[in-house]
């Protein structure tokens, strides 16, 4: 594609958010001068990228990092590796449509912080303990109170500080919430869309981890190439043309280059798909989008046909096989173990966290505690109280 045929695929101005010092959704919690060269969405991404949350990501575990019966593999994804693999296509997805990209930036880099240890399957088992004292847990919610309190780097205020935008984009950029439901969050524009910088990052979450798990999981060796060629058509179709243009290639590197193009291929999509939607709207504002019958953010037809399928496949042969489910059993017993262990003697808990529980509650304090954990913390702290 030449540039003028770029250009012209640029979404019209007055959909992006502009971000600039003293507008709306550049605003703060607590005002601040603005900076001599940064924009405030480039500062919150900083401040993302400096916390130690953010940090502890490489820690937390993505799908797996390791297969069933090994010691920790240092070639899967973490949730923080994951985490920088979403950012780049965020990045690349909002220059391509003409959208803030510093603003899609800090997004995509907070959008996993709340995630507790042992990826989905501690956040089930987390969420389960909690809903035995009427309480939920929501990682999006979690990152929320990560960014808004937990994080102390500053001397002047608690949590990062970050701007409107952004703490709009952690709560709404992979779900709707109800106003009724959450009337705590009543100032993030609940009765509207996100913008499209954040309704983006779910669709680039999605598309990173849809073809990064078949990449670790034929890695691993829990799935096999003609698996994947059978049950994942997009894959195959891809997997096909590059065996027919490189036929001397190795098959890792068949298999890299036809996982390289069917992410290549989804990306199109969703940009071209965008493009469709927002011309269809006759959207020009922003305003446009956030009042919009739908989120404008969306696969083609046929490629989220393509997308559930190739999901699909993943539950069935990676997330839910055998060896995975025993290491989800793990992670469950760990959390509801070590969860339980803190509830009948606050007093391991770290001093910080106590002096939370009036306010919070004991159960909600444990929670976060244990969602700040890493794998190998929680796995060591839930063995000093007798775990094994």
């Amino acid at each position: 594609m030449d540039s003028e045929t770029r250009l012209a695929a640029v979404l019209p101005a007055g959909i992006a958010v502009r971000g600039n010092d003293g507008e709306e959704l550049a605003r703060r919690a607590h005002a601040e001068p603005p900076h001599r060269y940064r924009s405030p969405f480039a500062r919150d991404g900083a401040r993302i990228l400096h916390a130690r949350a953010f940090r502890r990501l490489a820690g937390k575990t993505q799908v797996f990092t390791r297969r069933p019966g090994d010691p920790p593999g240092d070639h899967f994804r973490s949730r923080l590796t994951h985490t920088l693999e979403v950012t780049q296509i965020a990045r690349t997805m909002a220059a391509a449509l003409g959208l803030n990209t510093e603003l899609a930036e800090a997004l995509a880099l907070v959008h996993d912080i709340g995630h507790p240890p042992f990826g989905h399957a501690g956040e089930k088992a987390l969420d389960g303990c909690l809903r035995s004292f009427g309480l939920s847990f929501d990682h999006n919610l979690h990152a929320l109170r990560i960014v808004t309190w937990f994080e102390e780097r500053y001397a002047g205020f608690r949590g990062l500080n970050l701007t409107l935008g952004v703490r709009e984009g952690i709560v709404k950029h992979s779900r709707d919430y109800s106003a009724a439901e959450h009337p705590e969050l009543s100032a993030y524009y609940l009765d509207r869309f996100p913008p499209l910088e954040a309704q983006l990052i779910d669709l680039a979450d999605e598309i990173a981890y849809l073809t990064a798990d078949l990449d670790d999981g034929l890695d691993s060796g829990i799935l096999a190439l003609e698996q994947v060629r059978q049950g994942v058509p997009l894959f195959r179709r891809f997997h096909d043309d590059v065996v027919r243009e490189y036929p001397a290639a190795a098959q890792k590197v068949a298999t890299y280059e036809a996982l390289n193009r069917a992410l290549n291929a989804l990306v199109t999509d969703l940009l071209d798909e965008v493009r469709v939607r927002v011309a269809a709207l006759g959207a020009t504002t922003l305003e446009d989008i956030r009042l919009a019958p739908e989120r404008q953010a969306a696969l083609s037809p046929s490629m989220e046909a393509s997308r559930a399928e190739a999901k699909e496949f993943l539950y069935a042969n990676l997330y839910n096989t055998p060896g995975m489910e025993e290491l989800h059993k793990h992670a469950a017993t760990v959390v509801e173990e070590f969860f339980g262990a803190l509830m009948a003697d606050p007093g391991m808990l770290p001093e910080d966290h106590q002096a939370e529980i009036p306010a919070q509650g004991l159960a909600r304090t444990v929670a976060d505690y244990i969602a700040g954990m890493t794998d190998g913390f929680i796995e060591q702290a839930w063995g000093r109280c007798g775990g094994r």
